[in-house]
């Protein structure tokens, strides 16, 4: 790949990024000239070199007959420096990025194909790897997944005599939200926030209406936002959920005040701080069964490189993380669902609270899947400000979908 090309192609990609991550500032760090040495870029500055994750990384190297040089970014600082350090010809040798910003990345023709540097990835779930394959080809591994699923207060729905084993669908749903008003609680809690939270959070709804992200103003999507429109008309959530991000979406249902809260596995250590008893089951559909979640998580990367000969021991490198015993310690590190079944029931068989999540990802999809590549930004940006309109009552949900789609229509052309 020519250098020319590459960074001709990543300015143009800033643009596309600036829905996940912001465009700015100056390049951080460079794959060094040494072939002895190798370097690592991550989104996790919240480990330090004596953290697990970081003695993982350097063990790898060690595997490989390498030193690696890790450096941790901001997750949003991480794929602008991704975009400038191509632009230089300093791509680090292992990247490690938020999954909605590979498409982008691919887009600005700065990341390998994963059978171009002799890495399989047979054994990963289609869902999960989704976010990372682009016209066929599979362009990172999944470290990992989580996703969303909705929490639940026993004590809460107990006084207000629902079974959550009941929740099947959204009437259902709605139904149990009722009592627990009527018992004088609190019914359900999450992010609508216009960001790509929001629309993180937005999108099991979406998607559990058989929502379709190239028509925003389907009678599908129109469904779901008239769903979350109700519940504030109707006291069900409250009216802060507009400014709610997941964590103070969290730090609601931890009141105890609250029946649900959506949130996701990162949570879950939380959970158990909570002081009552809780419970977790799959957003539902609107017909039923488990809404598809949108994936989070991270895909090991591998940038374009001038030498060649180093994506051998890169591969080494990345095949030693993504092992399956790595996987399963790095998972349980982060509260990530592996992205692999075989890694999944070691988890499970460890800690069968975790068999919720499981579930829910193995029905979760990726946010650029469905080739919507470096379109799914803009069409978020779209969906969360239609969400904040509707809920805000400054439009009808119908009208504000209209809208949404009419933008990302006007961007395209």
């Amino acid at each position: 790949m020519r250098l020319t090309r590459i960074a001709t192609a990543a300015v143009a990609a800033c643009t596309a990024l600036a829905g996940v991550v912001a465009c700015g500032g100056s390049g951080g760090g460079s794959s060094s000239s040494a072939s002895g040495t190798y370097t690592f870029w991550d989104p996790y500055p919240q480990f330090d070199g004596s953290s697990a994750w970081a003695k993982l990384i350097a063990s790898c190297g060690t595997k490989a007959g390498v030193t690696v040089k890790r450096t941790a970014f901001d997750t949003t600082d991480l794929g602008n420096k991704a975009l400038l350090a191509a632009q230089q010809g300093n791509a680090p040798d292992v990247m490690l990025v938020d999954n909605p910003v590979v498409s982008t990345l691919v887009q600005a023709q700065i990341l390998n194909k994963m059978s171009d540097v002799g890495i399989p990835t047979t054994s990963i779930q289609p869902n999960i790897i989704g976010a990372g394959v682009i016209a066929g080809s599979a362009y990172g591994i999944p470290i990992g997944a989580n996703t969303l699923a909705l929490y639940y207060n026993k004590k809460v729905l107990d006084a207000a005599h629902v079974d959550p084993a009941s929740v099947k669908d959204w009437d259902s749903l709605t139904a149990a939200l009722k009592k627990v008003k009527a018992a004088g609680r609190k019914g359900i809690t999450f992010s609508a926030i216009g960001t790509e939270e929001g629309s993180f959070q937005f999108l099991p709804w979406f998607w559990g209406a058989k929502g379709d992200l190239t028509r925003l103003d389907s009678a599908d999507g129109q469904a779901a936002l008239s769903l979350w429109k109700t519940w504030v008309s109707d006291g069900l959530a409250p009216n802060d959920v507009l400014n709610n991000t997941q964590t103070t979406s969290w730090q609601e249902f931890a009141t105890g005040q609250y029946a649900f809260g959506e949130n996701g596995t990162w949570q879950l250590a939380n959970a158990e701080k909570a002081g009552f008893p809780y419970g977790v089951i799959s957003i539902p559909a609107r017909a039923g069964g488990a809404a598809p979640a949108p994936t989070g998580g991270e895909f090991v990367t591998v940038p374009v490189q001038k030498d060649t000969d180093r994506y051998k021991t890169t591969a080494r490198i990345v095949s030693c993380l993504t092992s399956d015993p790595n996987l399963l310690a790095t998972d349980t590190t982060l509260s990530y669902i592996a992205p692999t079944s075989a890694v999944q029931s070691h988890q499970v068989s460890k800690d069968p609270e975790l068999q919720p999540w499981v579930d829910a990802v193995g029905a979760a999809r990726g946010r650029t899947s469905d080739g919507l590549g470096t379109q799914y930004p803009v069409i978020s940006e779209q969906l969360w400000t239609a969400v904040q309109g509707a809920l805000s009552g400054s439009k009808d949900p119908k009208s504000a979908l209209e809208a949404a789609q009419k933008a990302v229509a006007n961007h395209k052309s």
